[in-house]
């Protein structure tokens, strides 16, 4: 080995292990130093380091921010512009800092002006809540030139008003705000033993799903939506977003949703001031139902936060929901205030022990004892021997330093001595100490009037601004903006939407799935896609539902080339996509030879030819598909014929054979469904529809949609029955008058006003044979009107919706009470009903009445309709 490769050898050390300290001492630093907070205080170093600079320079008066921050470099060991950034974050939260300039704006995203022209001081609040030098625990900066604050005296949980966020090594926080006045009755509740539920409140507003919140601890989530609003058909307004958007971002995930075909809109307007406004201009025939929930299912309107409670306790990260944040936060203010009360109340008994000692002194004359003494050990020996008689009432001995202070008491001060005036500053000392020794005592008690008092203090202007909701959800296939048309060619198998040439199939989206179905009986479902081969001879292709189990396919195929043909009905539910299914046997040469898809499980009459062979007669015979039972796609069916068919012709179209669904109308949601969920509206079958009525005087019938958002002002939704007739009665405004109409809708083919624009709704009813009773108001000067009850059908005839009814009173009307309605019979109608709601097989339940009518019955058929006396009256049914 020469020389140089001996040298090289010697330099040449092993840092393996030093990787490995390096590592953890720098995530230790980041978490510790500079990303997670403290459970004490709440804060990160450089936030705790900013309040302390503050308080350093706090004299009233606003300070710039540039200073503030020159100054907070002092204790903090990185560079300004962190510092300026977190002190900006601060301030924009308005609780511990008193802003002055332009601070930024949280709304829209603008940044604050640079640090030499903001100015900044402490608040009230945190002058309140933060600092007390006597109680606080003092370590060396950074430099050893000055002392700062190991944690902040904090008698309120900052950290769950002001929420954190941190991204360390290996390590992150995400802790939310939470409403003030609501963690000041949580903390009350604490201390009284009571239990309580915290959950998010956001600056920004919006609405949120705290149904798997969990506490703000790891695993859990909430949903945070803008609130949008519908101003016209045409229109919509987002007064509110979510929390950690902008307007900036906000407008450009709808411009990319747009852009994308997911949404339509025609034009975005930014109003956004001090409050959001943001109004999107809707192109003709788009609804703003499916448009708002376009928004939450594509762009930033909606958003899900996973909350992350992280804090540190002894150097150590600890992982904690809020409630038991706050429940640590509580008891650490009952520990701060006991020590501040034990500081004070040590502070008056010193101020007793002076007091006394002063008026012994000079009542009794001791100072003139030490007139003869030369020495200062005589001075003070003098001064003790003549204290001896007079001391027992004290609470301690006395000390040399007692003594000395006497000593410094000044002539002037002896001369003007008023023993009845020192006597009441001992009494005022006296129950100044009895009132702490009290609220020592009564610990908690002092902690609630405490929290009290600063929910009377700053509480105004700190209401919720979030709303609490449960949100339904959205699917994204049944929103989404269809501007793409699907097209097939059947011979040679291809589906997509750039086979323009061919024969069109459906508009879709780029997250649609369809459903392609072969002359082989194979099942696909796949992707929309530009151009895809599903195989040759497709005979049916659409947008495929999932969970559709009310497209019932009825089916009729041959077994193999010569084999029998057998019929079944089926429903497609759950299939994984590109995977082939069979809906024959499997077996090779079967084919389809008749096939239908109902999208309310219609069931057909079929007429199947068969081959003419040897000495058949009966060549032809009728198929009912109601008399089948639904099967799952895999059922082989049940047996047509063994005999070759010739074709198969459609002799008579089918009704819905499913049973009627039960739809229930969600009032936290405002929307209907079939989960059972709310106020049960009733049995709905494929042509039935309902009825909705507005405060503002509109009425509109429609069929039930899953995906319709109600307006908030709906005052009545119920099942539609023809010639059942709406009375409302309203008061115009311009005549001054009190009207009453009764109306039909069986005609209305859209949202009708049945009411005057400047008209108030009074009462509305949808009954065949209402009663109202009407409350008057008392004129000046004239007796009390008794109620006056009415029969509507007596009082009004049934009139159209535009007209304007008849004159109900010249009085003023108080109120108008819906009384029990007269009892009505109609007649009802037998139903074939199927029920599709189990998985693999269902059987009918067939009741069908065939006896004829007799010519009794036909005498009594008008006589059912007319009203009877009551004899068990029913309130109406108002929704």
């Amino acid at each position: 080995m020469n020389e140089e490769q001996h040298n090289q050898s010697e330099s040449i050390k092993k840092v393996s292990g030093k990787y490995r300290e390096w590592f953890l001492d720098y995530a230790s630093y980041v978490i510790l130093e500079r990303a997670v907070p403290a459970i004490e205080d709440g804060f990160k170093p450089v936030q705790r380091r900013i309040m302390h600079s503050m308080r350093d320079l706090h004299d009233g008066r606003y300070n710039k921010v540039a200073n503030l921050v020159g100054h907070t470099m002092q204790y903090h060991p990185h560079g300004d512009a962190s510092i300026a950034d977190a002190m900006v974050n601060m301030g924009q939260k308005d609780l511990l800092i008193d802003t002055q300039g332009n601070w930024g704006n949280i709304l829209t995203g603008d940044s604050a002006a640079a640090s030499r022209y903001i100015e900044a001081r402490l608040s009230k609040f945190a002058l309140d809540v933060l600092f007390n030098a006597k109680i606080t625990q003092w370590a060396a900066s950074y430099d050893g030139r000055k002392k700062e604050p190991v944690n902040l005296p904090a008698k309120f949980p900052i950290v769950l008003t002001q929420g954190a966020e941190g991204i360390a090594v290996g390590l992150s926080t995400t802790i939310l705000p939470h409403n003030f006045v609501e963690l000041i009755d949580a903390s009350i509740k604490i201390l009284q033993g009571k239990r309580f539920t915290l959950y998010p409140d956001f600056p920004t507003g919006g609405m949120i799903d705290v149904s798997n919140y969990n506490d703000g601890k790891r695993g859990g989530k909430i949903r945070n939506r803008a609130r949008i609003n519908v101003e016209d058909n045409k229109t919509l307004v987002i007064t509110e977003i979510p929390f950690k958007t902008t307007t900036t971002s906000l407008i450009d995930s709808i411009i990319k949703a747009n852009n994308k075909g997911k949404i339509n809109i025609k034009k975005i307007e930014d109003n956004t001031s001090e409050h959001v406004e943001i109004r999107l201009h809707l192109p003709s025939g788009v609804s703003p139902d499916k448009t708002i929930d376009a928004l939450y299912a594509f762009t930033n309107c909606e958003i899900s936060i996973s909350p992350l409670g992280v804090v540190i306790e002894d150097n150590k990260p600890l992982f904690l929901g809020v409630s038991e944040i706050l429940d640590r936060s509580t008891h650490r203010t009952v520990d701060l205030l006991r020590q501040e009360l034990q500081i004070e109340l040590q502070e008056l008994q010193d101020q007793w022990h002076a007091a006394s000692l002063e008026r012994i002194f000079i009542e009794n004359r001791i100072y003139r004892d030490i007139e003869e003494e030369t020495t200062w050990e005589g001075v003070i020996l003098s001064i003790d021997t003549g204290l001896k008689p007079h001391i027992k009432h004290l609470k301690r001995a006395i000390v040399e330093e007692d003594i000395v202070r006497l000593t410094e008491i000044k002539i002037k001060r002896i001369s003007k001595f008023d023993i009845d005036k020192a006597k009441k500053n001992i009494e005022a000392i006296e129950e100044k100490i009895a009132e702490k020794e009290y609220h020592l005592a009564h610990i908690t008690d002092f902690t609630i009037d405490f929290f009290k008092m600063l929910k009377k203090k700053y509480a105004k202007g700190r209401e919720r601004k979030t709303e609490i909701k449960t949100f339904d959800d959205i699917v994204a296939t049944k929103v989404v903006l269809r501007n793409v048309k699907l097209y097939v060619n059947r011979e040679e198998g291809f589906v997509g939407t750039s086979l323009r040439k061919n024969e069109y199939v459906a508009d879709v989206s780029d997250i649609d799935d369809v459903i392609v179905i072969r002359k082989d009986g194979k099942l696909i479902v796949s992707k929309v896609a530009d151009k895809k081969f599903f195989g040759k001879d497709i005979i049916y292709v659409n947008v495929f539902k999932k969970k559709d189990k009310r497209t019932i396919y009825n089916l009729i195929y041959r077994d193999g080339n010569r084999g029998p043909s057998y019929m079944k009905r089926f429903f497609v539910s759950g299939i994984t996509r590109d995977k082939e299914y069979d809906l024959t046997t499997g077996n090779k040469g079967s084919t389809i030879l008749y096939f239908s898809a109902n999208p309310n499980g219609e069931a057909e009459v079929v007429t199947v030819h068969l081959r003419q062979t040897g000495s058949l007669r009966k060549t032809k015979f009728d198929i009912d598909f109601k008399d089948l039972a639904i099967k799952t796609r895999s059922a082989k069916g049940n047996l047509v014929t063994k005999l070759s068919i010739k074709n198969i012709k459609l002799k008579e179209a089918g009704v819905s054979t499913l049973k009627p669904r039960n739809i229930w109308f969600d009032d936290v949601v405002l929307r209907l469904n079939t989960d059972e969920r709310g106020t049960l509206i009733g049995e709905f079958s494929g042509e039935d529809q309902l009825v909705m009525i507005t405060q503002d005087g509109r009425v509109a019938k429609f069929v039930p949609d899953m995906e319709k958002h109600f307006p908030e002002n709906m005052i009545l939704l119920e099942k539609f029955v023809p010639k059942k007739p709406i009375t409302a009665a309203y008061f115009d405004n311009d005549k001054n008058r009190y009207f009453i109409k009764r109306f039909e809708i069986d005609d209305l083919k859209k949202e009708e006003a049945f009411i005057p624009e400047k008209a108030t709704l009074l009462q509305i009813s949808y009954d065949w044979l209402p009663v109202w009773e009407l409350q008057f108001g008392k004129e000046r000067g004239k007796k009390q009107k008794p109620p006056q009850q009415i029969n509507i059908e007596e009082f009004i005839s049934v009139k159209g919706v535009k007209a304007q009814g008849n004159l109900l009173s010249k009085i003023k009307i108080k109120q108008i009470d819906v009384l029990p309605s007269l009892p009505y019979e109609d007649e009802t109608s037998n139903e074939v009903q199927v029920d599709v709601e189990q998985e693999d097989e269902v059987a009918y339940d067939i009741e069908i009445n065939k006896e004829e009518p007799t010519k009794e019955d036909s005498e009594t058929k008008e006589e059912t309709k007319k009203p009877k006396k009551p004899d068990n009256l029913e309130p109406p049914t108002l929704f």
